[in-house]
């Protein structure tokens, strides 16, 4: 599995229209592509950022998704957050989520 790790500055008095965009606009369109299985953000209020994690499958799944529906993600949460978030990836080396469903299917 891999992941993309990104964190958000977000502007003042923004965090709740953050996590309403990334609910109603961003977690739907992550659906939609091939690959994709779990996102998880985090917000803090106090130094009003955000952290997101999404996982895919594979790296190219997660490529793909990077060349095709990021930039929207980039211009859906414009007017809430201070700048483009720095971006990470990374391979999983161990996750609950990949021994859950190993554990199912055996």
């Amino acid at each position: 599995m891999f992941a993309r790790h990104l964190i958000w500055k977000i502007k003042p008095n923004s965090i709740a229209e953050f996590s309403r965009i990334t609910d109603n606009q961003i977690i739907p369109l992550l659906f939609k592509h091939k690959g994709f299985r779990e996102q998880m953000y985090f917000v803090s209020p106090e130094s009003l950022e955000a952290v997101s994690a999404s996982m895919w499958d594979s790296k190219e799944d997660a490529e793909a998704y990077n060349r095709t529906a990021y930039p929207e993600v980039l211009r859906l949460l414009s007017p809430v957050s201070d700048g483009p978030p720095t971006v990470k990836t990374f391979e999983i080396a161990s996750s609950t989520a990949q021994k859950a469903a190993t554990a199912k299917g055996a």
